[in-house]
């Protein structure tokens, strides 16, 4: 079992537990976290728990087991589809429950694994668990995603996304009625304070834009067309629960429980509708559309009889 002991450097005095795990010893936040839940972790002499601040002078010693690298495990996956495959591209209509990648503490199903189950090889660039994947959406988020089949798609594709010259539009059902019924939300996002797994938006964050326009009004409720300028994990879910708008379903960002009951829903209405990109190799425009699942539709169908 790995273990080091080691003092605080000065430019980590204060810093959270997790946090100065993730920079001395090359730790994913999660794990950190994981590892001082587990007990792994004391400050002279003392447990620890993650959201700790160090304080100057203080000792740190810390023991962990390594876990195994995630892969790519072949599995079909109920309801996934492909809606455009050429020699450079996948473009696959994700359901919910579906994992982007293998990761650490992930057993569910992927669409990496979902490609592989169906015979489809992706790009070889990048770690053996994310080849081929240039974007990703939350296990909750059904719809468009993607995956890149070839080298130079793979390059093409990272690059579009961090020129942010691909256009992603999602729909969302939050709770109210924004006001003003369209506008953009310009705040940054980075990791919750007290939440290992929440973002939240904080001074210190990364730029986070969200452009959102009211589609359809219901009593209690709006379909709300999000174009996204950035690409922030949970960046739609953040927004619009800093907006006082969160997403339907959606209990970890503060949405009610009863009515999401009402609306049968176990996630967040979210949904990545349209997906446009320079396709890499003929430069051409591309646009794919996805429509609501099941368990979506339903839900405003049930909101569009009040």
């Amino acid at each position: 079992m790995p273990a080091r002991s080691l003092p605080v450097p000065d430019g980590l005095v204060g810093t959270r537990v997790d946090a100065a795990l993730a920079k001395m010893l090359g730790f994913s936040r999660t794990f950190a976290a994981e590892v001082t839940d587990a007990g792994g972790v004391t400050v002279d002499g003392r447990s620890a728990a993650k959201s700790d601040r160090l304080p100057p002078g203080s000792w740190l010693e810390v023991t962990w087991e390594d876990k195994r690298a995630p892969e790519v495990v072949p599995l079909a996956v109920p309801d996934f589809g492909v809606v455009h495959q050429d020699d450079d591209i996948v473009v696959v209509d994700k359901p919910a429950g579906v994992a982007a990648h293998p990761s650490t503490g992930w057993e569910g199903p992927t669409v990496l694994g979902a490609l592989a189950a169906a015979g489809v090889h992706t790009a070889t660039t990048g770690p053996a668990e994310r080849q081929g994947i240039v974007h990703r959406l939350d296990v909750g988020t059904s719809g468009l995603m993607v995956v890149a089949k070839s080298e130079r798609a793979y390059t093409t594709l990272k690059r579009a996304f961090k020129e942010r010259t691909v256009d992603k539009i999602y729909h969302t059902v939050v709770q109210g009625h924004p006001d003003p019924l369209a506008g953009t939300i310009d705040a940054p996002i980075g990791r919750h304070r007290s939440h290992s797994w929440k973002f939240a938006v904080t001074a210190d964050g990364k730029d986070s834009v969200t452009h959102y326009e009211t589609l359809e009004a219901f009593p209690g409720a709006s379909l709300l067309e999000i174009h996204l300028e950035t690409g922030r994990t949970h960046q739609i879910r953040v927004h619009m629960a800093a907006h006082r708008h969160p997403c339907v379903g959606d209990p970890l960002y503060g949405a009610d429980p009863t009515l999401s009951a009402k609306l049968g829903l176990i996630r967040q209405w979210l949904h990545a509708h349209e997906l446009s990109f320079a396709h890499p190799l003929t430069g051409d425009w591309v646009t794919f559309t996805s429509d609501y699942p099941a368990d979506l539709a339903h839900a405003l169908t049930v909101l569009r009889g009040e």
